[in-house]
């Protein structure tokens, strides 16, 4: 696997955590497999590949569909593309703040256990994942804003799987930056990027 490939798995990664951000700040909802591919990858900080991060491949096949269909410019919600260039906007300012860096390392470490005993998409680790969020990156500019059912963003619960789904695609961006990643791909590399999404998806 070349680092084209391991560009688009982690922009396959974001792609599909931002997605659930969406689903679940509109219906309150999200897909079971995809949050737990989401939350397991924040926790794999170890992993030997960026593919171990997903737990495989096929594990971000949904985020390497909403990659191929953006690259080919048929994609099916508009807020999704501004939610992504948010978020690799804040990357940028993680990175840089060794202080909220340190501090969501840290964080990430202590909830790891409670994580594996009791599952990454439990309430309870939710709950500290999205805590943890809110008290170091949220204080981070620019600030991501979701948008979506206020009947829904109103519930404590439902934010807090927000910010954890956020923390995870955070992690990916991060992931995607340290394979090359650059915001000058999508202008000068779309025939690369299809490609290598396409070989993925094969």
């Amino acid at each position: 696997m070349n680092a084209m490939h391991d560009r688009m798995l982690a922009l396959a990664g974001l792609a599909q955590a931002l997605r659930q951000v969406r689903r679940v700040a509109e219906t309150g909802q999200a897909e079971g497999v995809v949050l737990e591919t989401a939350l397991e990858s924040v926790f794999r900080i170890d992993a030997e590949s960026t593919a171990d991060v997903y737990g495989g491949v096929a594990n971000v096949r949904p985020g390497l569909m909403l990659v191929r269909d953006y690259l080919a410019n048929r994609g099916q919600d508009p807020l999704l593309p501004k939610l992504a260039l948010a978020v690799t906007q804040l990357e940028r300012r993680f990175v840089q703040d060794e202080e909220v860096a340190g501090r969501v390392h840290a964080g990430i470490l202590a909830i790891r256990d409670e994580a594996r005993s009791l599952g990454t998409a439990h309430p309870d680790v939710l709950s500290r994942l999205g805590a943890l969020y809110a008290d170091t990156v949220s204080h981070l500019r620019p600030r991501v804003l979701v948008q979506g059912n206020p009947h829904y963003l109103g519930q404590a619960a439902i934010v807090a799987e927000i910010r954890a789904m956020l923390m995870a695609a955070l992690r990916s961006a991060v992931l995607w930056r340290q394979n090359g990643g650059s915001p000058w791909d999508f202008l000068f590399q779309r025939g690369a990027m299809t490609r290598a999404v396409e070989e993925l998806l094969h």
